[in-house]
């Protein structure tokens, strides 16, 4: 299950990413925008930041900002900076296996084979969906896909 900490990274890099190019977004901003408390906002910013998915300018004109392209920031990624491992259970897991002590025939346990079912198929969809994807398919919590509000702002001006 995704954890409250990585659904609020998903909703701040999303909204990162429907950002206008190069404008920064201070924390608060995100926080109120996305219904994020602030204080949780700003560790996660902080782990994301030491993952190079984010990058910060201080002072009263800072802000965050995406520290590499939406293209190349995979959602799976994303979630196991955060969570750690997509699989539900070590066994299963590819980035952070540990054999289970209860097990007694691994290769044969059909609980492994099924949570590693489950850990190939959260990661075939996590690890082919960029950043940019979601934020074109509109999946930040209020915000407005990226070509549909840049649409609406050539019109305005």
């Amino acid at each position: 299950m995704l954890s409250q900490k990585a659904k609020y990274a998903l909703k701040a890099l999303l909204a990162l990413a429907n950002a206008p190019e190069g404008k920064l977004l201070q924390s608060g901003e995100i926080a109120a925008q996305e219904s994020v408390p602030k204080k949780f906002l700003d560790l996660i910013l902080l782990e994301l930041r030491k993952h190079r998915m984010v990058d910060s300018v201080r002072g009263k004109k800072g802000g965050y900002i995406l520290g590499r392209s939406a293209n190349d920031i995979m959602i799976g990624d994303i979630i196991r900076v955060v969570d750690g491992p997509l699989a539900p259970i070590a066994c299963a897991s590819v980035t952070a296996y540990r054999r289970c002590l209860d097990c007694k025939n691994e290769k044969a346990c059909m609980v492994r084979l099924l949570m590693r079912d489950v850990r190939d198929a959260a990661s075939g969809i996590l690890d082919n969906l960029s950043l940019a994807e979601a934020a074109e398919r509109g999946i930040a919590c209020g915000a407005p896909p990226a070509r549909r509000r840049k649409r609406a702002l050539a019109k305005v001006a």
